[in-house]
């Protein structure tokens, strides 16, 4: 059975990603991509699925042991993990070498006290779990092959086969080091290259150190902040530049419930404020990266914009449910592919613009293309800024004018308008200025209800929406305006949870099925963060320090971000590691540190 979703660490190479459960098992690992097809999906299923586990051997009627202390090895993401047993102490080190070659997961074990019995169980289960491979022996190692793909397996330890799994038992004592590698390579290719784990393994920790060294923010929070930028670097697909938006799939919002989607692809919004964090804490490689991808999947066509792509920039990302998987705790259905690609949300166009504004106020090197293309798309919200659109919660149900995404039209204008004022672009200004006033005028007449001082989450709705407290973040309004007040008042009334946390909206009540969907789902993490942002801004800096640190206390013990907390089951829920929940921990932080509202 798969661990709370809090149990699991990430391990990544900057191309996938795998999670470890603190009993040693690997639930989750696609290959070779993010958005491959999972060798193990344990983590939506059952062990028959796939799995890798790597610890102290037990009893087979026995739940295996949990690891008594686990971390990262400094900032990195190298996983350390330690066991405590009668017979003495056993550390397992987890990690996958940053690569230009065959994708590696490397398990190293090392004796650290007395003489620990030890097992590797692996049972490689292609196709999200479908598939039983081919498992064979080719000069000396072990390899498995269905179809395209084929996973090799390489140790020094003997192994056999029992059951469709390869298990390999031994025993280690101090100073022992034991290491076994799986490796992914197309199966009509010859072999990978036998790994060196040693080598790897100093060479990945350099990695690490070298690219945290980057970072320019040293305030009170550095520990969760370099978390998060590990993190988001992980979710970073190198070869392109794109950023996924976690590297799992349909980790439900609701325990047992349906709201379960396919988060391992570049999100506009998600990766561009993904990129300003980045880009405010030193990283403009990354930003440049970014934009690159960013001008290679919009193409020649910025008239149709997707709110999602592949993440080498694929536009077909065709919804689809894997039946024969049960879903993580049984919540089903387990989907790959995302139907929300082609909707229309109005609010990407000012998240992108937003990005391309930051990167070129930070001094990253002009790009005559990415300003045309900014120019097109204000051209193409010109016609379309006063159409409903699904809006950045991606609603199935109808189209409605949400007040969010006419606020980000407005942004994409208001940051166009300050690229042509600053002599690096060229575009009719009097006419974007009027149309900036227009979006303004029209949110503030339709998207206000003066009765209640509060804005709302769409045009004639009374419901409201926690996206709104990102209108003083974007300079629509300044945080002091009276309706910026009541509305983070309102919110914090009406969508706050017992523990203080902020839903996204009302998933009952007059306007229940907005989102066209069944169930509910928990406190979102990002809204509560923007919370604690708005709460500074107002002046309660004490409020927000408050919220803040109660925000870091539901990080696991690694320091990880799901999407959302379950204030009733006191858990994590959704995608995980999430980026749209690291992000705002950065940005809070920062804002903090400027105010200085931090403890002693």
């Amino acid at each position: 059975m798969a661990g709370r979703i809090e149990d699991y660490a990430l391990i990544g190479d900057m191309q996938t990603a795998a999670l470890v459960c603190r009993d040693g098992t690997v639930d989750w690992l696609c290959l070779p991509r993010f958005d491959s097809h999972a060798v193990f999906a344990g983590l939506l299923g059952t062990e028959e699925h796939g799995f890798w586990r790597l610890g102290p051997a037990h009893a087979a009627d026995a739940e295996p042991p949990t690891a008594v202390r686990r971390r990262y090895r400094g900032d990195s993401l190298i996983l350390e993990s330690e066991w405590d047993t009668s017979r003495g102490t056993v550390r397992v080190t987890d990690f996958m070498p940053p690569r230009d070659g065959a994708p590696q997961l490397i398990r190293i074990v090392e004796g650290v006290t007395g003489r620990v019995p030890m097992r590797s169980a692996l049972r490689m289960r292609f196709s999200y779990g479908r598939v039983v491979p081919w498992v064979h022996k080719h000069e000396g190692r072990t390899v498995a092959v269905a179809g395209p793909d084929s996973v090799w397996f390489d140790t020094e330890c003997e192994t056999y086969g029992k059951a469709l799994t390869t298990y390999s038992d031994f025993t280690v004592a101090p100073g022992d080091r034991i290491a076994f590698t799986i490796s992914w390579e197309p199966s009509h290719k010859q072999p990978p290259a036998l790994p060196e784990p040693e080598a790897s393994l100093e060479a990945t920790e350099e990695f690490w150190r070298e690219w945290v060294d980057q970072c320019t923010y040293h305030g009170p929070y550095r520990e969760a902040v370099v978390r998060s930028l590990i993190t988001l670097k992980a979710l970073t697909y190198g070869p392109t530049g794109g950023i996924v938006a976690a590297p799992t799939t349909s980790l439900p919002e609701e325990i047992g419930g349906v709201r379960n989607w396919d988060y391992r692809y570049t999100w506009l919004r998600d990766a561009a404020i993904t990129l300003s964090s980045l880009l405010r804490t030193g990283y403009r490689e990354e930003a440049r990266a970014w934009r690159e991808w960013l001008l290679r999947a919009v193409a020649g066509d910025p008239e149709n914009l997707q709110i999602m792509y592949g993440i080498a920039g694929e536009r077909e990302l065709g919804e689809a449910e894997l039946d024969w998987l049960p879903g993580y705790e049984n919540s089903g259905p387990v989907r790959v592919g995302n139907g929300a690609a082609h909707q229309l949300q109005l609010d990407v166009y000012g998240e992108v613009t937003e990005a391309l504004h930051l990167a070129h106020m930070t001094g990253l090197a002009r790009n005559d293309y990415a300003s045309l293309l900014q120019l097109k798309l204000i051209r193409y919200l010109e016609d379309h800024w006063d159409e409903p659109d699904e809006g950045i919660w991606e609603v199935r149900g109808p189209r409605r004018h949400f007040v969010h995404s006419k606020v980000m039209a407005w942004v994409a204008v208001d940051r166009t308008i300050k690229l042509i004022e600053s002599g690096d672009a060229d575009g009719p200004l009097e006419k974007w200025r009027e149309l900036r006033d227009d979006i303004h005028r029209d949110v503030c007449e339709k998207g206000y209800d003066k009765e209640r001082n509060t804005f709302t989450q769409s045009y004639g709705s009374k419901e409201l929406d926690a996206s709104l407290l990102l209108i003083p973040q974007m300079g629509f309004l300044p945080p002091d305006d009276k309706r910026v007040i009541g509305t983070i008042e309102a919110i914090q009334r009406e969508l706050s949870t017992s523990d203080g946390f902020i839903l996204r909206y009302p998933t009952s009540g007059e306007d229940a099925g907005v989102d066209g969907l069944e169930g509910d789902e928990g406190a979102f993490l990002a809204c509560s963060f923007w919370m604690a942002d708005d709460l500074a801004m107002i002046g309660r800096v004490d409020e927000a320090r408050k919220l803040f640190e109660k925000l870091l206390a539901l990080r696991n013990d690694l320091g990880l971000l799901a999407e959302e907390w379950d204030p009733v089951l006191q858990r994590q829920v959704g995608n995980f590691p999430q980026a749209f929940s690291h992000v705002p921990l950065i940005d809070t932080a920062l804002r903090l540190t400027a105010s200085g509202a931090y403890g002693g």
